[in-house]
């Protein structure tokens, strides 16, 4: 039997990234991964197709009810749901192919079944063509699901997850969504596009739950304005099919119908029959597969990253752990910098955020100072025709150092990673302020937040 240096257990965004790292150190790499396609939830029916299907309704919300205002006329402008799911199925087949080829490349072994811990360094895969796998080392890289809800019976096609909700075969009229984090709100944004009305119940009193709260209470205002009704403080207590119209109960509140039902209340680590008891894996008291500061769990020889362990359930995240923990097991220096994680909402306008919330400051007692800047008053969102929202700045009262930016407005997602590098190298506002952004930008608003944190900013 051939004895790999490591195996990876997982393809998705962690897993796949490590097995490339490993062998790019040198490693002899194996990966079991038990669905056709390589790249995990998050590229077959997650990150990737969701943003395909909110780029293709937000282009067809932009021709019917915006364009007018460039002076471009557009007439009977429609879509064809059958065509904007062909393309992201293309998208995504392209983008797992392209691993195929990277895991030739690196001459990563790829067993295709269920992967599950028999001890001793051996991993049993499990389907179509059963074998046993010898490793030095071990790597659990398998992500998450979708979290239940008491009381709520998913279906699969009428009460349904995130998965099915990429892929609905028309638009429906009423649509529930049980949850107001990012992958409701996504979701949600698609389909209201395309016609459907949401309703959305969020147990909180607000929305976006981990997103800085002045940020996404603006964000939820301009959402209302789109279309979407939020209902918070509701406890659903069951969702059903049942007589031809899915069923939605609240304790206190009439029963709610709709077309479909979308349960987006988070994710929860996917650690069952792994095998861990077997290999001596513990888990934490949240299901959680613990972990050392080496990704190293409770068992020689075998660490975890991603979604199975502490931390943002992200994919990128995840790829961070998966290069740390390759180049820690091929015996060199490997960390990740959590206050450096940004995360990205992909709505419109996008919300983006890294490091601290101002709520995070305010409980930890940390001093701080803040500025803002809005896209208002940025030349570059005026002729983009995108002016909502803001930057947000959170600074070290005493050392000016940054400890947080928050973004909504146009392609949050990409300026972010200005704040990112900046938290990554330990950067002040003022340098930030000192520094040239090229004109005219959307960057130059965080220019503007970072020379508002003193009171000093320009262009208001």
């Amino acid at each position: 039997m051939d004895i790999f240096d490591l195996v990876v257990v997982g393809a998705g965004p962690g897993g796949y990234v490590a097995a490339i790292r490993a062998a790019q150190n040198g490693l002899k790499v194996a990966c079991v991964e038990k669905e056709a396609q390589l790249g995990g939830t998050c590229l077959r029916v997650g990150c990737i197709p969701s943003k395909a299907l909110l780029e293709a309704s937000e282009l067809y919300k932009l021709a019917r009810t915006n364009l007018g205002e460039f002076g471009v006329v557009s007439k009977e402008v429609s879509f064809d749901l059958a065509k904007m799911m062909s393309r992201k199925d293309s998208i995504v087949g392209g983008l797992t192919k392209g691993i195929e080829g990277l895991f030739r490349k690196h001459k990563i072994t790829r067993f295709h079944g269920h992967g599950r811990l028999l001890g001793n360094g051996k991993v049993a895969v499990e389907g179509d063509s059963p074998t046993e796998i010898q490793a030095r080392n071990i790597l659990i890289a398998t992500g998450s699901i979708s979290a239940p809800l008491k009381g709520v019976k998913v279906d699969g096609t009428h009460v349904v997850t995130s998965t099915e909700a990429l892929s609905f075969a028309e638009v429906p009229k009423q649509l529930i969504l049980i949850g107001a984090g990012v992958i409701g709100l996504e979701l949600g944004c698609v389909w209201s596009r395309l016609g459907a009305k949401v309703i959305v119940l969020e147990y909180l009193d607000r929305i976006l739950p981990g997103i800085d709260a002045e940020i996404a209470n603006e964000a939820r205002k301009l959402f209302t304005k789109q279309g979407l009704e939020f209902r918070t403080g509701m406890r659903v207590t069951s969702a059903e099919f049942k007589d031809g119209r899915c069923v939605v109960t609240c304790d206190g509140q009439e029963p709610l119908e709709a077309d479909k039902v979308l349960l987006g209340v988070g994710r929860i680590p996917c650690t069952s029959n792994l095998g861990l008891d077997a290999a001596g894996v513990k888990l934490d008291e949240r299901g959680r597969v613990a972990v050392d500061a080496h990704f190293h769990t409770s068992a020689e020889g075998i660490y975890a990253i991603g979604d199975v362990i502490p931390g943002p359930m992200l994919a990128h995240k995840a790829e961070e752990e998966g290069v740390a923990a390759a180049d820690i097991i091929a015996g060199k220096y490997g960390h990740v910098n959590y206050n450096a994680i940004p995360s990205v909402v992909y709505t419109d306008p996008e919300i983006a955020g890294v490091g601290k919330t101002e709520e995070q400051l305010k409980e930890a007692g940390i001093p701080y100072k803040k500025g803002s800047f809005p896209f208002m008053a940025n030349g570059r969102a005026r002729a983009l025709g995108h002016t909502d929202g803001r930057v947000k700045i959170l600074a070290h009262a005493e050392t000016d150092r940054i400890l947080g930016m928050h973004i909504f407005g146009p392609r949050a997602g990409d300026l972010i990673a200005e704040a990112a590098t900046a938290i990554e190298f330990g950067a002040s506002a003022e340098d930030i302020a000192r520094t040239s952004h090229a004109h005219p930008t959307l960057a130059e608003c965080i220019k503007e937040a970072a020379l508002a944190v003193e009171g000093q900013q320009i262009h208001m």
